[in-house]
């Protein structure tokens, strides 16, 4: 009985994504279609056909209108209005819902050149159709997202009205509803802004692309590989759910819908080999979370950032890469210091390797994919050399088929892999080789992704159109010609109609995956357009410097739990748009009144990573509750237990923040980036033990306060020498073109500047402007700031301020004079500092042995 009541708890939890009303067959067979179309559409738009026939081109406002159509018109099918709702019925005020929400959207494209001629100017009936295209978003987030969401959008729409209301520190002037509605339906700030036209380019085709992987068997395949490579080490199943989760949770969009895939299968197995059901499902619950922070695509949140920072999308790659890659290695070191700790065994292999197997084994991985790198990178560019861009393209293309086709041919030497019952009482590990070779095929299309992002620097819209027409061509054709190659010709036809069959299904459960997605990004188009229109992030900003009293530390630590409270019960893309519309300018702002120049990259990276925090943070942790339901534990504890696993996650973005190396940003050679990557894994590997209180063996207090320590300087270097050596010093500013021409790339431009504000108050203080220190000039330089500085009487005063440029952002004024230049003391590397640390961590390490050896008498097994 208590199992039952688990499954559905889990059935519920996956009805949130995907919905749970079950129709009669014809109108089942009726909206099933058009999911179908919906795909179809997506596929149009993002292909170059309509170019090719001149036929069906929309821009991208048009495809916004068609994108948001579908989604409203599934949510209001596939979710009912409440959870007494007859499930087998569509009420006749559904129909009515959908029939008025197609009006409210393709009103927009009805009667675009008219709206566009009267912008600012609304009609009642424009307003009328706003409002109820407004209202119908609403009542389908809360259907399809739940209640969170639509209470922060709805929230905000009153914030915009009764701005006057409000208390004096976030208050303004108020909006009529005709302005509300003309800003956030009838424009392309709210709504249909910027989030919703991700959602169409982007959003759909990588979904699309998991949902066909997952339809071909790749998810099944992801975590026995991970199983038969790590089920015969201490807590083997649970490393295994990491990696497994990892992989899946970089192609899902959500931690929920990991968590009820991926976990359904590793939790109990977990639980089999002795994990405790509250660890079982935070262990999950981490390893699903951190998925949607690890590249390429971050629950879509990659391709948000390339449109709100403005950077190319292979700069988010390489920032986010290194910290989700570590917090991942912590992770693992996490469940092997639990597994120690409850002393644990590993599973028996199949076959148990030798040392020198092991070597050969994977030095040949290690070669293998070396040189697939090597011919990828350096035969796409000959191909392209010799035959031209469109005709080496082509061939690569032609090349990847016949790759795939060697890979099929290498996997039907193997059988098929089976699903495991989870409850099943016997755990066998299964061979890593054969398991090896009977998915390796999968990946192929992977590598068309990464090489149309990577080598070609096609659009990620382009890259990933390609991706998924030969993900859609592996589904129809991996089945029979696996067939084919093991002599079965005879079942050759049933096996390509079940491919066909898969095809379909595949390209339907991506279109029912991305209804919340869709309806998530236009909701959280409200808080976008509610903060352009009201002014609330300078708003935010005053409120968070009032709080933290202007000192960084406690403003980062607000913010982040601002975030967290932002992104409980969100999506993960529209986390994403509330808490970067509301808090990425608080850091900003607040952070370059007080001398901290962060990169925006570091900043938007900092409240992702707290709003995705909020998937496992009680009470509201989702995915807590999703892993809770399959592992049957207190869903409480689960997310408490999981959020002390994701503390080391939670110190990344501080981290970060004050050292961007670790963004992989200023790494100047080969070398720096190896010492970068070993200080940072090292030190996040010593915050594991830190917080776990084990390391060789239980850790005394002064020991956790020495790791801390050890982690903090591994972390960041730079803050001792800070305390030994001056980080500044000041020269006059006759000397300014002298010491502006010595700044390094990526150094900021520092100036202590006085004069009188707007409200009278004369000021001396430090501004800080980017600047950019690659031109040749000084006055190129000084230009690219947005400064124009006048000489008089041997003393400098800013001429003008470019509009919205650095300067202006600094806070500089007319008249204003330039008293000093600031710039970074000579002082030696920072990296000098490690040496201490490792002293300090190597003693640490012989101490622990010792301990341990004495209390096992001499047998201890080192972890």
């Amino acid at each position: 009985m208590t199992q039952d009541v688990a499954r559905d708890e889990v059935v519920a939890v996956a009805q949130s994504e995907t919905g749970s009303r079950q129709l009669s067959k014809g109108l089942e067979r009726f909206f099933l279609a058009l999911l179908f179309v919906w795909t179809l559409f997506q596929l149009w738009y993002a292909s170059p056909l309509p170019y090719a026939f001149n036929f069906f081109v929309l821009n991208e406002d048009q495809a916004k209108i068609v994108h948001l159509a579908f989604a409203m018109v599934f949510a209001f099918t596939f979710y009912p209005a409440t959870r007494r709702s007859d499930r087998s019925v569509l009420p006749w005020y559904d129909w009515l819902m959908m029939a008025l929400a197609l009006i409210a959207i393709f009103y927009l494209m009805v009667f675009r050149a008219e709206l566009v001629r009267r912008s600012g100017a609304a009609t009642p009936a424009d307003v009328t159709i706003g409002v109820i295209g407004i209202l119908l978003l609403l009542e389908a987030t809360r259907r399809s997202l739940g209640k969170p969401l639509m209470i922060v959008a709805t929230v905000f729409l009153l914030y915009t009205y009764f701005g006057p209301y409000m208390p004096d520190v976030i208050s303004h002037g108020g909006s009529s509803i005709r302005r509300i509605v003309s800003h956030q339906w009838l424009s392309t700030e709210g709504v249909f802004g910027v989030a919703l036209g991700v959602s169409v380019s982007f959003v759909f085709l990588f979904v699309l692309f998991g949902a066909l992987l997952e339809r071909a068997g790749a998810g099944n395949y992801f975590i026995k590989l991970a199983f038969s490579l790590l089920g015969h080490m201490r807590g083997g199943p649970a490393k295994a759910a990491v990696v497994s989760s990892g992989l899946s949770g970089v192609i899902s969009g959500s931690s929920i819908a990991n968590v009820v895939t991926t976990g359904t299968f590793t939790i109990p197995l977990m639980k089999r080999v002795g994990f405790p059901g509250t660890k079982a499902g935070a262990i999950e619950v981490a390893a699903s979370t951190n998925g949607q922070l690890t590249p390429p695509i971050m629950g879509a949140a990659a391709f948000l950032m390339v449109e709100y920072v403005g950077i190319p999308y292979l700069e988010v790659i390489k920032h986010a890469l290194l910290p989700a890659l570590i917090s991942y290695v912590a992770l693992m070191y996490i469940v092997h210091l639990e597994a120690v700790k409850a002393n644990m065994k590993g599973l028996p292999r199949p076959h148990n390797p030798t040392l020198s197997e092991r070597l050969l084994t994977w030095i040949t991985t290690i070669m293998v994919f070396m040189l697939l790198s090597f011919a990828v990178y350096y035969g796409t560019g000959w191909l392209d050399s010799v035959f031209g861009p469109s005709m080496g393209a082509a061939l690569f293309l032609t090349a990847m088929v016949v790759l795939y086709l060697a890979l099929l041919r290498l996997a039907a030497t193997v059988p098929d892999l089976e699903i495991d019952d989870p409850n099943d009482p016997e755990v066998k590990v299964p061979l890593p080789g054969p398991t090896l070779k009977s998915g390796l095929y999968f990946l192929v299309p992977v590598l068309v992704l990464i090489w149309g992002l990577t080598i070609k620097r096609y659009s990620p819209q382009q890259s990933a159109f390609y991706a998924v027409a030969f993900m859609m061509f592996i589904v129809i054709t991996h089945r029979p010609l696996i067939g084919l190659f093991r002599g079965e010709a005879a079942a050759w036809f049933e096996r390509f109609k079940t491919g066909v069959m898969d095809l379909a299904w595949g390209m339907v459960n991506g279109a029912r995956n991305m209804i919340g997605i869709g309806i998530a990004t236009a909701a959280a188009g409200i808080v976008v357009g509610t903060v352009t229109l009201t002014g609330l992030g300078q708003m935010m900003t005053e409120v968070v410097e009032l709080l933290s009293g202007g000192n960084i530390l406690p403003m980062l630590i607000l913010t982040a739990v601002i975030c967290v409270i932002l992104g409980m019960g969100l999506p993960t893309t529209a986390n994403y748009i509330v808490v970067s519309s509301i808090m990425a300018p608080v850091i900003v702002s607040v952070g370059a009144d007080n001398g901290l120049i962060v990169p925006l990259i570091a900043v938007h990276l900092f409240v992702f990573y707290f709003g995705i925090l909020a998937d496992d943070t009680p009470p509201v942790g989702l995915a807590a509750f999703a892993a809770a339901a399959i592992a049957r534990s207190d869903p409480i504890k689960t997310g408490i237990q999981g959020f002390t696993y994701d503390i080391r996650t939670a110190i990344l973005p501080f981290m970060f923040i004050f050292n961007t190396q670790l963004l992989l940003i200023g790494i100047e050679s080969i070398w720096q980036l190896l010492v970068t990557i070993f200080s940072a894994v090292t030190a996040m590997l010593v915050f594991a033990a830190a917080t776990q209180r084990y390391w060789f063996t239980r850790l005394r207090w002064w020991e956790v306060v020495a790791m801390l320590l050890i982690a903090f300087t591994l972390f960041r270097p730079g803050y001792w020498w800070d305390k030994v050596y001056p980080p500044m010093e000041e020269f006059s500013a006759v000397e300014m073109e002298e010491r502006m021409m010595t700044l390094r790339p990526g150094d900021p431009l520092r100036l202590r500047v006085s004069g009188t504000n707007i409200e009278g108050n004369r000021v001396d203080r430090v501004v800080v402007m980017s600047i950019d220190n690659n031109l040749e000039t000084y006055q190129e330089r000084l230009n690219s700031t947005g400064l124009m500085l006048r000489e008089q009487d041997d003393r400098l005063f800013v001429q003008s301020v470019r509009f919205n440029s650095s300067a202006d952002r600094a806070g500089l004024f007319f008249g204003w004079e330039v008293t000093n230049i600031v710039a970074p003391t000579e002082r030696p590397v920072k990296e000098w500092m490690f040496i201490p640390a490792l002293v300090l961590l190597g003693l640490l390490a012989w101490n622990q042995r010792r301990v341990m050896l004495k209390v096992s008498g001499g047998k201890g097994d080192v972890p």
